[in-house]
Formats: C-alpha cells, sequence, structure tokens
C-alpha cells in the first residue's frame, strides 16, 4: 500500500546530521503534519537546521537514541522513522563500545519500540561498507558482505538483518539505504578524520599543494547529498518493503580524477603532490550498481560530480569567510 505522508508523523534519528538534514528539507513539502527531530550534536549541528528551524511542523528535540525512555516517547504516535542517526567509521574502530551502544544496541531498541507503537515503516540508513571489497563492479546488492572488515560495516549490515527479521516476525516494513560515498555542502569539515575533499579545498584556498597518498587509483563512487535524500524520499513512499537498495552514482572517480574535477572547478592551477601510503586501504574499488533502486523506487540521481563539487566550494569557501569574521 501506498504510504500517505500528508499528516502524518514523522521521526527522524539524526535529523541535524549532514544527510538527516536534507531528509528533512524534502519531507516539509510533502505536508506531515509533523516531524520530530532526535539529535545529540555529535555529527548534527544547528547550522545543518537553519532552514528550518522556526518551521512549525519541526519538532527538534535534543537527546541520544541511547536513553530509551526518550526514544519511548518520540516513537509513540509515530507513522514512519527515518534510523539515522550513528557513529562514523572511524568512531567505531576508535571505541567499539560506543560503537556497539549506538549502532547496535540502540538501533535493537528503536526496532522494539517501532514495533511496540505501530510504527508503519522504517527507512535505515545503511552503507556500501556492508560490502568491504565488492566481488562484482559495478557492485549489485547481492554481493556478498563476507570482506567487510569494519565494525561500522558490520553493525550496518546487523541492521539490515535486524530489520528483516523484525518484518518476519512482526511485520515491520523497512527500506534499508546502503549509501556510497556521500558528500556535498554540511559534510563534516573538521577533526581528526576530515575528508579528503575538505583538505583539498583548505589547499586551494590557501595555495598549498594539495596531497595524494599513493598512486591516486583509488576508486569511489560519489553521490551528492541530496540525490540520497531524495532516495530516502522515495524509499518511504513506494509501497516496497523488506529491501535493500544501493544509492550510488554509478560512477567510478579515483582520487586523481576527483583532485583534477576539484581543482577545475575552482580554477585553481595547483600541482598535487604524491606521498607514500601510510595505510592500507582494504578498499581499493566502489562502484554501485543502481539498476534495481531505479526500477523499484524511481531512483535516477541528478548531481554530476562537477555540480555537486562545485556547489561543495561554494559552501565550504563561504562557510570558513562567516567563520573567519565572527
Amino acid at each position: 500500500m501506498q504510504p500517505n505522508i500528508n499528516g502524518s508523523r514523522i521521526l527522524v534519528t539524526g535529523g541535524a546530521g549532514f544527510i538527516g538534514s536534507y531528509v528533512i528539507e524534502e519531507l516539509i513539502p510533502l505536508k506531515p503534519a509533523k516531524i520530530v527531530i532526535v539529535d545529540n550534536f555529535i555529527r548534527g549541528s544547528r547550522a545543518n537546521m537553519k532552514s528550518f528551524a522556526n518551521n512549525p511542523l519541526v519538532e527538534f528535540v535534543e537527546g541520544d537514541i541511547r536513553d530509551n525512555a526518550l526514544m519511548d516517547k518520540l516513537v509513540a504516535g509515530c507513522d514512519y522513522v527515518f534510523h539515522m542517526a550513528a557513529l562514523r567509521i572511524n568512531a567505531c574502530a576508535a571505541n567499539p563500545n560506543d560503537g556497539f551502544d549506538v549502532m547496535i544496541k540502540a538501533t535493537f531498541d528503536l526496532a522494539m519500540l517501532c514495533v511496540k507503537h505501530k510504527v508503519k515503516k522504517v527507512i535505515y540508513s545503511s552503507s556500501a561498507s556492508v560490502f568491504g571489497l565488492a566481488q562484482h563492479f559495478p557492485t549489485p546488492e547481492t554481493d556478498n558482505p563476507y570482506d567487510n572488515q569494519t565494525f561500522y560495516g558490520g553493525a550496518k549490515l546487523w541492521g539490515e538483518q535486524l530489520f528483516r527479521s523484525f518484518k518476519f516476525m512482526y511485520g515491520l516494513d523497512y527500506v534499508a539505504l546502503r549509501y556510497f560515498n556521500a558528500y556535498g555542502p554540511r559534510m563534516d569539515t573538521d577533526g581528526k578524520y576530515t575528508e579528503v575533499m575538505i583538505k583539498w579545498l583548505d589547499c586551494i584556498r590557501f595555495g598549498k599543494p594539495p596531497l595524494i597518498y599513493g598512486d591516486g587509483s583509488t576508486t569511489m563512487d560519489f553521490v551528492y547529498v541530496k540525490d540520497i535524500a531524495k532516495a530516502n524520499i522515495a524509499a518511504l513512499q513506494s509501497p516496497v518493503t523488506d529491501e535493500a537498495f544501493n544509492i550510488g552514482f554509478q560512477r567510478e572517480t579515483s582520487l586523481k580524477e576527483l583532485l583534477d574535477i576539484m581543482l577545475k572547478v575552482n580554477d585553481s592551477n595547483l600541482v598535487p603532490e604524491h606521498r607514500e601510503e601510510n595505510s592500507v586501504n582494504p578498499v581499493s574499488r566502489r562502484l554501485a550498481d543502481i539498476s534495481k533502486a531505479k526500477k523499484l523506487l524511481g531512483y535516477d540521481p541528478q548531481f554530476t560530480l562537477e555540480q555537486g563539487l562545485k556547489e561543495l566550494s561554494q559552501w565550504y569557501f563561504e562557510k570558513v569567510k562567516e567563520t573567519a569574521t565572527v
């Protein structure tokens, strides 16, 4: 049955985050009765919610998904849930206890609450990390996950299996979305694990040679954040249930190519410096097969890498300019 968003109540965990905030912006025009966001600001921010901070449809609760009493109150009365709250891959590796509590236990507790309060559908944010280094390229959803070596990827896969088992046991409808390499305005910009794109933008800003570790042949499938947000809405609106979908662009881009495009869209003549790889990357290649999402969800990514990097650059340079004047 086609879900009816109009007049519904929707909970978004991690709704102040990078991807979550764009999902909120896509939900508002669909006129739900209320969108409830829960976020603890470990990764999200008030700045991400700027466009809808004063919107009467949106209710923000500063809280942690590990607080089961709070989550019980928030899930009660909700028709739909987007479960987007998560730790970063490196944070899970640095502190597996936190990784377990956030990625596994809190997800289990949330699934139980969704059953208890008769939630109609859950949209679960998964990741291409479940594959590790895939067996086939482009990678279909049917590739096995046995090469994953990360706690994060294991936890995301466990979440998918959890919701699948709850569909079988309790009839809880869900869709899991496996994001490939997400990027765009509002992406994480600081901290120990800063994205390579942001480091390169800083090099462009300061006129310093951007660094490439290794030969730059590692590839990724970069998918723009607005396309990911639209995929979330498509997953909610579709009658499809009990399925996992790859959400990528289906374009394989090496780090060397990525830097070339970034320099080009910023009219920069900087010459990169190559450094010796300081760690072994177990995942040297990514390329999504998105045919299933196209067929069943109508997913059709619109933003080319050139367009996306241009928007990211404009946003980031404006952000650092604002920060400097505060």
